[in-house]
């Protein structure tokens, strides 16, 4: 016979199935196979047949049967241990193929390009991960930009950002988040509850080139008309928290959001920022490809659709 005439020989003798090594494990657990098949719920004949097919499926003799019951022979008690990895591997697989089949587990990148430190993404990821802790959950902190194109390269699942929505993907609306203005706790409208945005003519305003600065930028060309009345923008490829030690070392004032106000810097003091009409402010999305078939996905969007109900006008 050749190798392969062997291996084929081989590979039909192995061909058993998970039920004939359950029966052999109850068979081991009980020492008797009435006592297996009435645990299992089933036939006992049933349950010697399964264990006599496995027995000669193999070349081996697993139990020894007396009027007692039986037990393991020495190359049974080998078999067995084996058999129980077996069936404890494929019970965890199938627990695992399940879970990430309804979103239990499975993996969920989000890319987000606002801040971590108080607010309501950090809220809606410590919800995440309180339903659904078996998901590996990943963060990506990068420019709008960057991140709409790790969309469309599936390399991110959800995108949490400003400004509008990417002709090729889907999106809900989310929150707003009020605008305040970051200054050197010496500064002269640092004495001001509320800081206008007339007030910020003749300042230096320093801001990030990673968003939301853009988005930041564009409403103050609309609350502010003239170049005149605007005041003197620094652009810095640096990232927000370098913006604020900045600040803190009196170089300009910048625009921030509330939720980057929870990672506090000594020197650095917050005020609101409004026109005449009220506090002024942005509103963040969720955005994702809509054919991105990860269950994580789809119950992470189930969640902020929870947490934040789109309420139309009107």
């Amino acid at each position: 016979m050749s190798t392969e005439d062997s291996k084929r020989t081989a590979m039909r003798r192995l061909h058993i199935n998970l039920n004939q090594l359950v029966h052999a494990i109850a068979a081991a657990d009980h020492g008797s196979f009435r006592q297996a098949a009435e645990a299992l719920s089933v036939k006992q004949s049933t349950l010697s047949r399964s264990i006599q097919i496995l027995e000669h499926g193999f070349g081996v003799t697993i139990f020894e049967r007396s009027t007692a019951g039986v037990h393991a022979t020495s190359i049974g008690r080998h078999f067995l241990r084996t058999a129980r990895s077996i069936v404890e591997q494929l019970e965890a697989l199938s627990a695992v193929a399940k879970a990430s089949g309804r979103g239990d587990a499975g993996s969920l990148v989000v890319g987000f390009c606002t801040s971590l430190t108080t607010g309501n993404l950090r809220t809606a990821l410590l919800d995440f991960r309180g339903r659904f802790p078996q998901v590996e959950l990943r963060t990506i902190e990068r420019s709008r930009t960057k991140l709409v194109t790790a969309l469309r390269n599936g390399v991110v699942d959800l995108h949490i950002a400003t400004g509008e929505t990417p002709l090729d993907c889907k999106a809900i609306p989310l929150w707003s988040e009020r605008i305040l203005v970051a200054l050197p706790i010496d500064h002269a409208l640092a004495p001001q509850e509320v800081v206008y945005w007339t007030d910020l003519r003749n300042q230096t305003l320093l801001l990030s080139q990673y968003d939301p600065g853009t988005e930041l930028e564009a409403l103050l060309n609309t609350k502010l008309n003239t170049s005149r009345d605007r005041p003197r923008i620094e652009r810095h490829d640096v990232s927000r928290g370098a913006i604020k030690s900045l600040i803190s070392m009196g170089v300009g004032v910048s625009l921030v959001l509330e939720s980057d106000t929870g990672a506090n810097l000594s020197g650095i003091i917050y005020r609101k920022l409004q026109d005449g009409t009220g506090p002024s402010r942005i509103d963040f999305s969720a955005m994702w490809r809509e054919d991105n078939e990860n269950p994580a996905l789809a119950n992470f969007i189930r969640l902020l659709s929870e947490r934040y109900p789109f309420l139309p006008e009107g």
